[in-house]
């Protein structure tokens, strides 16, 4: 069975695909940082190192079969010292599209056996709510911005199949949830299922950048991002079938997904 590097794999995503891959009968290699604290499980084989060391990703690269790329950082900045070391079978993690650094690092990935996972929104950013929603009022830019938000698990579960099967080489899979929802019908959900009302309040834009810098966000990703939800009113992101025709079962809901991270919002998961 393949031996798959999985970096980013202590992330939401990256466990659900250690998660996949061992089930699956996959030997598991991941590149972290802090070994004792990636809190991974026992059969997966830990390199110690940072992303941004190429000579790191060399050492967890050797004898891998394939590798499952995140990029963290919102540059490509770097990314050819990096995708240089990496075994010839490739699967990224890309966006919707394919713009941006994300396109970048696509094309340095052009000349290996490559896969793209291109999902929409992560529906795990709603996490970034949950302070704010224990108090009853959550403000936001662009109330009406409507995404198709897919599980993480769901992200997880198509790479899966990419990284275990060749008949997904050359291909970018635009995947996402079965649903666009406004940012304001998404705080609607998680207050019908968690029990709490939420009064929902707009952001001007500068609001909402100066709120995302100040939470740590990359200056770049704030201005994109607040540019990004202001065309999402008019024009939602597009819903594809793609998760329902690779895995066989139908993409995950947004109201499925608060329920799984119920507890994130102060209230227990009762399944």
């Amino acid at each position: 069975m393949s031996t798959v590097l999985v970096i980013g794999a202590t992330g939401r995503t990256g466990r659900h695909i250690v998660t996949g891959l061992l089930a699956a009968g996959a030997t598991v290699r991941a590149l972290v940082r802090t070994p004792d604290r990636a809190d991974l499980p026992a059969e997966v084989e830990l390199v110690a190192g940072d992303l941004q060391d190429p000579a790191a990703v060399r050492r967890a690269a050797a004898g891998a079969d394939a590798a499952f790329l995140l990029w963290p950082w919102y540059s490509s900045e770097g990314a050819a010292a990096v995708v240089a070391e990496l075994p010839r079978r490739v699967v990224y993690l890309s966006t919707l599209g394919g713009g941006g650094f994300w396109g970048e690092i696509e094309e340095l990935l052009k000349d290996r056996d490559w896969t793209f996972v291109r999902p929409s929104g992560f529906a795990v950013n709603a996490l970034a709510w949950a302070e704010q929603i224990r108090t009853g009022v959550v403000r936001i830019p662009y109330p009406k911005a409507a995404r198709s938000l897919i599980h993480e698990r769901d992200i997880a579960a198509v790479a899966v199949l990419a990284l275990l099967d060749d008949h997904h080489i050359g291909q970018a899979y635009e995947i996402t949830g079965p649903e666009a929802i406004t940012q304001e019908d998404q705080l609607a959900t998680i207050a019908q299922l968690t029990g709490n009302p939420i009064r929902v309040e707009g952001l001007t834009d500068d609001e909402a950048r100066q709120a995302m810098l100040a939470q740590g966000a990359d200056p770049l990703l704030a201005d994109s991002a607040v540019t990004y939800w202001s065309t999402l009113v008019t024009n939602p992101e597009p819903v594809t079938t793609t998760v329902t025709q690779l895995t066989g079962r139908p993409a995950s809901t947004f109201a499925t997904w608060v329920r799984d991270h119920a507890a994130a919002f102060g209230v227990p998961n009762n399944g």
